[in-house]
């Protein structure tokens, strides 16, 4: 399976650039009830992720109550708690369904660290589910052993 057939593209999706700022960032958030946003340079570069609990910490910290005050603060002044890794666009699903397991989507760049799109978990939990779900139907229907898909998988 290639983790192509489960990439949301960039041209569909929202996205932060480093130069925006951090109302920017929220309003993004915000219209699109997203809790995280990836961030990228003005090349494409994928940078970090941002999420709404760090720019929270962030105002907290700083005693910024009005979002008036966030208009001159750059995204790239939020200190991000966790970092969202990104998969390489030709990695394999293995490391892809790990990273899920910590992240709630997953980045995707190219060689050149271009950012291509992202990978929900959702998305990678319903690919999990397709295929338990076709090896169930197909030892159901005899077509396989049960043992012989494990085999075939660890070869």
């Amino acid at each position: 399976m290639n983790m192509l057939s489960l990439l949301k593209p960039k041209a569909l999706l929202d996205f932060a650039y480093t130069d925006n700022s951090v109302r920017q960032v929220l309003e993004r958030l915000k219209n699109h009830g997203y809790t995280a946003i990836p961030v990228i340079d003005r090349d494409g570069r994928y940078v970090t992720t941002v999420t709404e609990g760090d720019i929270l910490r962030y105002m907290l910290k700083n005693d910024i109550l009005d979002l008036k005050d966030m208009e001159r603060v750059p995204i790239t002044d939020i200190d991000i708690r966790g970092k969202n890794r990104p998969v390489y666009i030709t990695s394999g699903m293995d490391e892809l369904i790990l990273l899920s397991m910590e992240q709630n989507f997953v980045p995707v760049i190219d060689d050149r660290n271009v950012f291509s799109g992202i990978i929900t978990r959702r998305d990678i939990l319903q690919y999990c589910y397709n295929t338990i779900s076709d090896y169930r139907k197909a030892v159901e229907l005899g077509k396989i052993k049960e043992n012989e898909y494990e085999q075939v998988q660890t070869q």
